[in-house]
């Protein structure tokens, strides 16, 4: 196996006959692969400390020291040879295999190594992130100490060690920090010997050399065909993008104590991402449900069957696990992908609840994002959580809050348009590559949600002087409307915000919401005014009857203006009926009383009155 060389230990390479100090930051807490043989390839997972070690060996270094505020001085590799060495050159005297150290004593170690010339060594200022509470507001002994860092950073000098000879190399001081930004920012930028060095995430190549070190941990793998064998890596590989050498030595883990063989590489990855081994994507009575989910749908959606049928095509291809299929990685995108678009109150909130009831089983397992609340750019730090060091940075963000709690569920944004176009740029990152790390710096996947964007756009237009008219009306037929809309969607993502990637990431996932006939507007009602025969038989016990004259009333004052969809329907039955009603009956004596009967409706001076008859 051919182990990629690591990156940071490159770097650190080229700059030690250069620069004496450095600030280490990024993935310090990582594992990192290191090879152990050369003739069998073989490599194993090693922490920083180990790796820089068996660096600091092959460049001739003899001592190794590691300090931590909590524990003190240390001995890297806790050796009895390296415990002389360290006695005998800086009088280190452990106990218990450490040695507390104030902030003067150390700042005397850090001087004495960076002087010393009989060997090369080095020292490690382990969570330096801690040792002061507040890098711009330090204490009279913290300042002392940056300064005296920042001196001996300019004093030192290159060294060759007499029994070694060759290229002049300094005795390296590494600060590991959480964020550059946790030392003062003078101790950093004033030292032109102090280099930064970040530790980002591990590359596909290292990634996949550290999955095939793994492999063999899995069940199964031993007497997998070489085509198999190569596949489980691909998968492992693609499937943890993003993700640390230690993560993936996580999920074997994982995989080994749920007893998971190499075809369940797919399962130990999202197991390990949301904590869920169980996924409702394989169950077999899923594709059942939705091969008859036209009607179900339909029952609580009406008079949408063209987004209804365009919809469903784009369930089944997330359950087929195809969402993506046509790009050469895996990925972790979202299942699914839906952009509603209409009029509104004509029924796009309503499909999302109703695909969650019909792929969870539970409408709970929906989360609902109103955007017009982050129109404002200030406002990202509520939806994905405010940078650490800033108010409820703690808290997380309400919509990574919401995935990690919810991992398999609908994500709606109502009203994508309203959103701050800087709050737009995050969904970018979730489209293409479904996670999204918060203030805190945790990481919520969206790779089992699927996400439901809703729209007004291409319903009204402006023209040349600014001023908003219809781009589509009722009686329009649904070929226009779709056209229209769709063509209105793409001017605004790629002229009005110049973010034509968020559109491309969308794709032809745009569902287009048809206007309200009066036909459906007619079932709309009647089903409405059964929900309301339904809650006076739950809450006063009684049975709503109406006559076909008084239903055939209400119904023409209720459908009269269908611009607001069902929604407007629903506003004028609780204007016309319901208010009224209540009224009627809060003056009635209903004791006793089983059945309501309204006979009339009635208006005077722009008051409904409903006539009554109780029995």
């Amino acid at each position: 196996m051919n182990v990629p060389d690591i990156r940071w230990l490159q770097d650190l390479q080229r700059l030690l006959p250069i620069r004496s100090q450095y600030v280490v930051s990024g993935s310090i807490r990582d594992s990192f692969l290191l090879p152990l043989d050369a003739a069998s390839g073989s490599a194993t997972l090693v922490p920083f400390n180990r790796a820089l070690w068996e660096f600091l060996k092959n460049q001739d270094y003899s001592l190794l020291l590691a300090y931590d505020p909590v524990d003190g001085l240390r001995v890297y590799p806790d050796e009895a040879a390296q415990r002389d060495l360290a006695a005998r050159l800086f009088d280190v005297k452990l106990a218990d295999g450490c040695q507390q150290m104030s902030l003067e004593s150390l700042s005397k170690l850090m001087k004495k190594i960076s002087a010393e010339r009989e060997v090369r060594c080095a020292l490690v200022l382990d969570f330096a992130s801690r040792i002061s509470r507040k890098p711009e507001q330090l204490s009279e002994a913290e300042h002392r100490f940056f300064v005296a860092a920042e001196k001996i950073s300019l004093n030192a000098s290159a060294i060759v060690p007499r029994q070694n000879g060759g290229v002049p190399l300094y005795n390296p001081i590494l600060w590991l920090v959480n964020r550059a930004q946790d030392l003062p920012s003078w101790f950093t930028l004033d030292s032109e010997r102090i280099a930064t060095l970040h530790i980002g995430k591990p590359d596909f190549e290292m990634r996949q050399a550290a999955a095939q070190q793994l492999a063999p941990l899995f069940a199964g793998f031993a007497d997998a065909k070489a085509d198999v064998r190569t596949q489980f890596v691909k998968a492992f590989t693609e499937g943890t993008d993003g993700m640390s050498l230690s993560a993936l030595a996580d999920i074997t883990e994982l995989a080994d104590r749920q007893k998971l063989a190499i075809s369940d590489i797919d399962d130990a990855v999202r197991c390990y991402k949301v904590g869920v081994l169980d996924n409702p994507w394989r169950k077999e009575y899923l594709r059942d449900k939705i091969r008859d989910a036209e009607n179900f749908i339909e029952d609580r959606v009406k008079g949408q069957r063209p987004a209804v049928i365009k919809t469903l095509d784009i369930l089944k291809r997330s359950v087929m696990s195809l969402t993506g299929a046509q790009t050469r990685s895996l990925g972790s995108r979202p299942r699914g992908v839906l952009f509603f678009a209409g009029p509104t109150g004509v029924g796009k909130t309503e499909l999302a609840k109703t695909l969650t009831q019909l792929v969870f089983g539970d409408e709970a397992a929906y989360s609902r994002f109103d955007m017009s609340e982050f129109s404002e750019e200030h406002t990202s730090a509520r939806l994905l959580g405010a940078q650490l060091g800033f108010v409820d940075s703690e808290a997380g963000g309400e919509l990574t809050n919401a995935v990690r709690q919810k991992p398999f569920s609908v994500v709606l944004f109502d009203e994508i348009e309203k959103a701050h176009p800087r709050i737009l740029d995050k969904f970018l990152q979730i489209l293409e590559d479904g996670r999204l790390t918060d203030g805190r710096g945790d990481t919520a996947y969206f790779s089992e949600t699927i996400l439901i964007f809703t729209s007004n756009l291409g319903i009204y237009v402006e023209d040349n002087h600014g001023q908003r008219h219809e781009n589509v009306k009722p009686g329009d037929s649904y070929e226009t409307v779709e056209f229209k809309v769709r063509a209105a969607i793409g001017n605004y993502f790629k002229f009005n915000l110049s973010r034509p990637e968020l559109l491309n990431r969308i794709g032809d996932n745009i569902v287009v919401f048809d206007f309200i006939s009066a036909e459906v507007a007619a079932k709309i009602f009647d089903g409405m005014l059964r929900n309301v025969a339904r809650r006076l038989q739950e809450e006063l016990k009684l049975q709503l009857a109406m006559p076909t004259t008084v239903r055939d009333e209400l119904l023409a004052r209720c459908i009269r203006d269908l611009s607001n969809g069902g929604r407007g329907i629903g506003n004028q039955l609780e204007s016309n009926f319901i208010n009224p009603l209540s009224r009627a009956l809060f003056e009635q004596e209903l004791t006793g009383k089983q059945r309501v009967t309204v006979t009339a409706i009635t208006e005077a001076d722009k008051v409904i009155s409903l006539s009554l008859q109780l029995a």
